[in-house]
C-alpha cells in the first residue's frame, strides 16, 4: 500500500500554492487514492480569527512587533489543532487514509512573524515540537511578479507589501538553507503543468519508497 503523505506547500503570496495544491490533489484523486486540502490558517474556531486578523478586521495591536508576536501565537495554537484535532485533524485524516496537503505550516511563521534573530528563535521554539511534513514545496516567485498578481486582487491582507514580502523571501531562503526534512524548491514563474509535472514526479517517488 501506498504511503499517505503530509504535503506542505509554501512560498510568498501568489506565488501558486493553492493553484498547485489544487492541481496536486486531483492527479491524486484521479489516480484512484484519496486526498484532502488541509490549509493555514485552518477552518477552526482559531484559524478564522486569524483570517479576520489579517484583513485587518479584528485589531490586536497598533505595534507591529506585537501584533507579529501575537500572531504567531494563534498560528501555534490553531497549528496544533490542525493537527491533532479528532474530527478532520492532519493524523486523523492520514489515519483515514488520505493524503493531506496543506497551503503554508510552521515555515510561514518563521518567515512571516519575526524581523530579528530573538524573534526568530521564539517563533521557532514555539514551533519546534510540530513534526515535518513528509515533503514540502517551496514555491519560488520574484517580488516583482508576487506583487503584480496581488494587484488583482480586491483585497490585500496585512503583510502584502513590498518591504515585507522582501523580508519573507530572505527568511524563507535562510529556513531551507539549513532545513534537514524533504523539500524542493521550484521556479514558480514556470508554466503551471510543468510545475505539476515535477511535483508529481516528487510525490510518486515519496508514496512508492
Amino acid at each position: 500500500m501506498d504511503k499517505k503523505l503530509f504535503i506542505v506547500f509554501e512560498g510568498i503570496d501568489s506565488s501558486g500554492k493553492t493553484t498547485q495544491a489544487e492541481l496536486l490533489k486531483n492527479s491524486l484523486i484521479a489516480n484512484q487514492q484519496q486526498a484532502v486540502i488541509s490549509p493555514e490558517p485552518s477552518n477552526g474556531i482559531i484559524g478564522n480569527l486569524i483570517r479576520q486578523a489579517l484583513k485587518k478586521r479584528i485589531i490586536f495591536s497598533k505595534e507591529q512587533d506585537l501584533f507579529d508576536q501575537q500572531m504567531a501565537y494563534l498560528f501555534a495554537a490553531d497549528r496544533h489543532d490542525h493537527l491533532y484535532n479528532d474530527v478532520d485533524g492532519v493524523f486523523k485524516l492520514i489515519k483515514d487514509n488520505y493524503h493531506v496537503i496543506s497551503t503554508r505550516y510552521y515555515f510561514s511563521s518563521l518567515a512571516y512573524n519575526c524581523d530579528t534573530v530573538e524573534q526568530f528563535n521564539f517563533i521557532q521554539k514555539l514551533n519546534d515540537r510540530f513534526p515535518n511534513p513528509d515533503l514540502t514545496i517551496y514555491l519560488d516567485i520574484p517580488i516583482e511578479v508576487s506583487l503584480a498578481r496581488l494587484q488583482e486582487r480586491s483585497l490585500q491582507e496585512i503583510y502584502e507589501t513590498k518591504a515585507k514580502l522582501t523580508k519573507v523571501k530572505e527568511q524563507y531562503q535562510q529556513i531551507f538553507a539549513t532545513y534537514q526534512g524533504k523539500a524542493i524548491a521550484i521556479d514558480g514563474t514556470q508554466d503551471q503543468q510543468q510545475i505539476h509535472q515535477t511535483i508529481v514526479a516528487q510525490v510518486q517517488a515519496i508514496t512508492k519508497a
